[in-house]
């Protein structure tokens, strides 16, 4: 656990959050450059198979996550170890962050983030368009432990757990619909 209540280290929390949303961000960023620079092997298709194509892997994301399909995500299911975090905090708050950050290394129970990463792979959208969707993955991602740090509520986990399977059916939902309505 990034932070916990009996916090005892020489660096505050607020610095090793903000180490960490770097390099979630940072993350992020790499994962969106390096999905933009293979999306050019989708650009000789027509932009009518790659919007219908787009849409229907958010139909098949937004089926997933309200429970008419079961599809099991492409993942490694392993979680980061917590050695990174003890040999040294800054650097391992980074390295942890980053590695969250590209989606690659640990579990990711979402639909959304893989139907973006095809959105994305798919449209073959600007560079500057990549980069800034990775940033807000990134962005996405630390605002889990903004929230957390900043609660500072013993209750949170238990709120957030009963609240997880809605939020997840409605971003899918709401994808759905977003990318309906700017392809179409």
């Amino acid at each position: 656990m990034l932070f916990s209540p009996g916090w005892r280290a020489p660096v505050r929390q607020g610095e090793i959050l903000a180490v960490f949303t770097a390099g979630l961000m940072l993350g992020g960023t790499v994962s969106a450059t390096v999905i933009w620079l293979l999306s050019g092997l989708s650009a000789p298709l027509p932009s009518s198979v790659r919007t219908s194509a787009i849409l229907g892997i958010a139909a098949l994301g937004a089926a997933r996550e309200l429970g008419l399909l079961s599809l099991p995500l492409p993942q490694n299911a392993r979680q980061i170890p917590q050695e990174i975090l003890q040999t040294n905090l800054r650097r391992g708050s980074l390295q942890f962050g980053f590695e969250l950050g590209t989606g690659v290394r640990t579990y990711v129970s979402s639909t959304a983030p893989y139907v973006l990463a095809l959105a994305l792979l798919l449209s073959h959208e600007p560079l500057a368009i990549a980069l800034l969707t990775g940033a807000a993955f990134g962005t996405g991602r630390a605002l889990s432990a903004a929230l957390t740090y900043l609660s500072q509520d013993d209750d949170r986990a238990a709120v957030i757990a009963t609240r997880i399977p809605h939020l997840k059916a409605a971003t899918a939902a709401i994808s759905l619909c977003a990318l309906a309505l700017l392809l179409l």
